[in-house]
């Protein structure tokens, strides 16, 4: 039982061109979840790279909501074991503003009532300190800055 999902990130910001599409991939309902990144646009470095809770971008990316939370723990690093469900860390941008890369989640779902289909995944102007920069905004977002591009998460084709 192959479940996959996708995102096509779109930009928030009319000064800035962000780009791509995340897919998400999960082989059977207690198997982590694959995520392919692929996001063209960005400054060079350290982007914020989340999954939040609504699948609403009627305001663009602020009527997505916080971080997906379910289990209302305290923003985090991905490895952390406390951290948010949505909390994946940071995706790291070439000179030419590209990032393709690939993540492994534990906590990530594309099953049951904690699936992530239907949300929105956000890559954010700034880095994400993990929880750990002592900013009034770590524990929560991780101070990682205006959200540059976003994305709802839908079924995919199999193909994909």
């Amino acid at each position: 039982m192959t479940v996959k999902a996708v995102a096509v990130l779109c930009g928030d910001n009319p000064n800035v061109t962000v780009s791509g599409t995340i897919i998400f991939t999960q082989k059977s309902e207690y198997s982590p979840t694959h995520v392919d990144i692929n996001i063209k646009g960005l400054t060079p470095g350290l982007h914020g790279f989340h999954i939040h809770e609504f699948g609403d971008n009627t305001n663009g990316c602020t009527s997505a909501g916080g971080h997906f939370n379910p289990f209302n723990k305290t923003h985090g690093a991905p490895e952390d074991e406390n951290r948010h469900v949505g909390d994946l860390g940071n995706v790291k941008a070439s000179q030419d503003g590209i990032v393709k890369t690939k993540i492994i989640d534990k906590l990530l779902t594309l099953v049951g009532p904690n699936s992530i289909i239907g949300r929105t995944v956000i890559v954010h102007a700034d880095v994400d300190d993990l929880g750990k920069g002592g900013h009034e905004l770590s524990s929560t977002t991780g101070n990682a800055g205006a959200r540059l591009a976003c994305g709802i998460i839908g079924m995919s084709q199999s193909k994909l």
